[in-house]
């Protein structure tokens, strides 16, 4: 009995337990302060309203209509963005003379916010998604870049050396060193790219789009629908939330000797080369 009421007890404070129970309280809160005026329910809406909305336009198509758009666009961008930066990040990480001549170039080019070339991508892409997947991709690129170049500068160069002792050669030596070494920084920058895409995605789209997510807001905001505003909002939060335990299961399959710290675990420590 004993045992049973301290796992209840447990389980009622446990870290999750009180987030969920601190996000019905806010909930609670919104709605009994909006349905009671107490704030403008044309600026905040009741969840209740918002719920309402987010099933009349599931069961109309139109949410998953601009979800499915934004979610194309930020994927398509975000696998060109991620390739090249892969690709020539271990380029430049393992040849130095590579990297010197690039560095002032990266460095001048990173710092730009990618919105102020999105007049530039439309006078060179013209019009359609073309652009916008360029921006996506450009946004997309820089993370993936950074982090897989110190990825593979902070390889141990003993490994290069073993490898080499057993015959491996060029091909050998990437696949089984250079990247499985850069692996846990190439996923880092992942994690930074997939936000940046995510991000850009939905501004341009608010810019320069006729379906999406940034669409949806910025439409809602021009006709004072504000239910369908926070519609589009709530979804991109969950795509948000959604690619966060994507990729913390793909660091977990791809990286098991790794804890959430980033330091090898007792239980699946560093596999020997």
């Amino acid at each position: 009995m004993k045992k049973a009421i301290s796992r209840l007890w447990s389980w009622v404070f446990s870290e999750r337990m009180i987030s969920v129970v601190s996000m019905l309280v806010i909930l609670l809160v919104w709605e009994t302060a909006s349905l009671r005026r107490w704030i403008n329910p044309l600026f905040f809406p009741a969840p209740s309203a918002i719920g309402r909305t987010v099933l009349t336009q599931l069961g109309s198509g139109e949410i998953l209509v601009n979800v499915g758009a934004t979610l194309a666009r930020a994927g398509s961008g975000l696998l060109l963005g991620a390739t090249a930066g892969v690709a020539f990040g271990v380029l430049l990480g393992l040849f130095t003379r590579l990297r010197r001549i690039f560095d002032p170039i990266i460095g001048a080019l990173y710092p730009i916010p990618k919105l102020a070339l999105f007049p530039l991508f439309l006078i060179f892409f013209g019009l359609g998604d073309t652009p916008r997947i360029a921006l996506i991709t450009l946004a997309s690129f820089f993370p993936i870049l950074i982090n897989t170049i110190a990825g593979a500068r902070q390889i141990n160069p003993e490994f290069f050396e073993i490898a080499q002792s057993y015959g491996a050669d060029r091909k050998t030596m990437l696949l089984r060193v250079v990247l499985p070494g850069a692996l846990p920084s190439v996923l880092s920058g992942l994690r930074l790219a997939v936000g940046n895409a995510l991000i850009t995605t939905v501004a341009v789209e608010l810019m320069n789009a006729s379906t999406g997510l940034g669409a949806q807001i910025w439409w809602a905001w021009e006709t004072l629908r504000t239910t369908d505003l926070y519609v589009a909002i709530l979804f991109t939060a969950i795509l948000g939330i959604g690619s966060h335990y994507l990729l913390e299961f793909l660091s977990q399959k791809f990286l098991p000797w790794q804890t959430d710290h980033g330091k090898p675990s007792a239980t699946n420590p560093i596999p020997e080369i």
